[in-house]
This record gives C-alpha cells, sequence and structure tokens, in this order.
C-alpha cells in the first residue's frame, strides 16, 4: 500500500493524527513504514520509545506530537485494551440511555399525526420514562 492510499484509508477511518508536523521522532523522518499522519502507529511509538529506550515521558510526548497528559492517557488504554486502546473513542455516553428497542419501535410506529409532546406523555405513562419531544423526534427519524 503506498503512502497516498494509506493517508486515503486513515482518512476514512478518523485515524490522521491532528498535527502531523509535530511528529519530529527521529523514526517519523524518513519516508517508508513509519508515517507520522498515522494516529495509531505515532502513540504507539511514542510509548515505545519511553518503555523500551528510556526516553522521558516530556521527550515522547513532544516528539510525537503530544502533551504528556497525552502520553498518560494512551499508556492507560494501552495498558488496559492493548493496540485497540490507541484508537480514539468518543468519551462519555454513546446515544441516549432513556430509548430502549421496545421505546423506538413504539415510537415510529406511532402515527404521524402526534407530535413529540403527546408522544412523550404516552412514553411516561405507558414505559415510566421521560423523554424530551426533541429525543421522540430524533428517534422517530431513524
Amino acid at each position: 500500500m503506498g503512502q497516498a492510499s494509506r493517508r486515503r484509508a486513515l482518512e476514512a477511518a478518523g485515524l490522521l493524527h491532528s498535527r502531523p508536523g509535530d511528529v519530529v521522532a527521529p523514526l517519523f523522518a524518513t519516508v517508508g513504514f513509519f508515517l507520522s499522519v498515522d494516529k495509531v502507529q505515532v502513540k504507539y511509538e511514542m510509548l515505545r520509545a519511553h518503555v523500551m529506550d528510556g526516553v522521558s515521558v516530556t521527550q515522547a510526548a513532544r516528539t510525537h506530537g503530544y502533551s504528556r497528559a497525552a502520553f498518560y492517557l494512551a499508556a492507560a488504554d494501552f495498558a488496559e485494551s492493548g493496540m485497540t486502546g490507541l484508537l480514539d473513542e468518543r468519551r462519555g455516553r454513546h446515544g441516549p440511555v432513556k430509548l430502549s428497542p421496545q421505546i423506538i419501535e413504539y415510537l415510529q410506529q406511532a402515527p404521524t399525526t402526534l407530535s413529540g409532546a403527546d408522544l412523550a406523555g404516552q412514553v411516561a405513562e405507558q414505559f415510566d420514562v421521560r423523554l424530551h419531544r426533541r429525543t421522540i423526534d430524533r428517534a422517530r427519524r431513524r
């Protein structure tokens, strides 16, 4: 795979390093296997430089375009999940917590003439769950 196609694949997957120009580690200075736009590779090499080569956390983070705080987050994620821990994941909730599959099905089968506010009342009565009308509107558009 060439660098251009690799870059396109990384971009499509959302794995581009946000500041590849800040990556000044010697491994990334030459054209070849090491690519400064590959966020996961850069994070891994940052951790490896510290653990295997004895580079300080500050220097490893700086030469790979990250802060010390980002280094420690990457180290914790790697310790917990291995390489998959180096993939960025959205922090926090992943979608509405109150919308169960049963509620979504109920909302999608409801007549379109009912407003989100009307359905919010029905959902509260039937499922004992309070939803905002905008949450209901978004669920109905799925």
